[in-house]
């Protein structure tokens, strides 16, 4: 990654609902139609957010640097909690639906915006990984503990893996900072 940015919106955006409390949804997006939502929102006045990444491409004949969405097929939307906010995200062209449930949507902390927007600007190294589930089951890769499958869990703030012989039910526990694991 060369470096990173935020899609920003103009100054005359208006919330669309100022009698009622303003929470963040994630909006499910066509495939690379996240930019033309982004700005549809704008003009109805919807705030938007758009996390987004410059990446160096390299073609054969010459190196072009692209913008692109931090979270692919997805645009955040700031907006009231009605039916009629809803349905104003809705008919945005490029929009497939709500991230949540019964199609309403799920609310979104501002705190988790926040900390992507603060990771963003700021000159902290970062890398997109995979999310992960305290109580999932996962694998190691790399390192001395390579292949290892175990449960992944949270002790004192560490990030542990444990490994269990169901028949004994007995089981080992092994901090895994510093490696990486994915889904197993």
């Amino acid at each position: 990654m060369a470096s990173n940015s935020i899609l920003q919106q103009p100054a005359s955006v208006v919330p669309i609902a100022g009698r009622e409390e303003l929470n963040w949804y994630a909006l499910h997006c066509r495939p690379r139609h996240e930019k033309t939502v982004t700005q549809s929102l704008i003009e109805r006045g919807v705030e938007p957010f758009l996390p987004t990444i410059t990446e160096v491409h390299r073609w054969s004949d010459r190196k072009k640097s692209v913008e692109l969405p931090l979270f692919s097929c997805y645009v955040f939307a700031r907006l009231a909690p009605n039916r009629s906010d809803r349905l104003r995200v809705l008919r945005v062209g490029g929009v497939l639906g709500l991230v949540g449930t019964h199609g309403e949507g799920t609310p979104i902390p501002d705190e988790q915006i926040d900390a992507v927007r603060a990771l963003l600007e700021g000159a902290v190294p970062w890398s997109p990984c995979p999310f992960l589930k305290i109580g999932q089951r996962v694998r190691v890769r790399g390192g001395a503990l390579e292949g290892l499958e175990g449960i992944l869990v949270s002790r004192n703030g560490n990030h542990t893996l444990v490994i269990s012989v169901d028949a004994i039910e007995r089981s080992l526990a092994v901090r895994v900072e510093g490696y990486e694991v994915e889904a197993a």
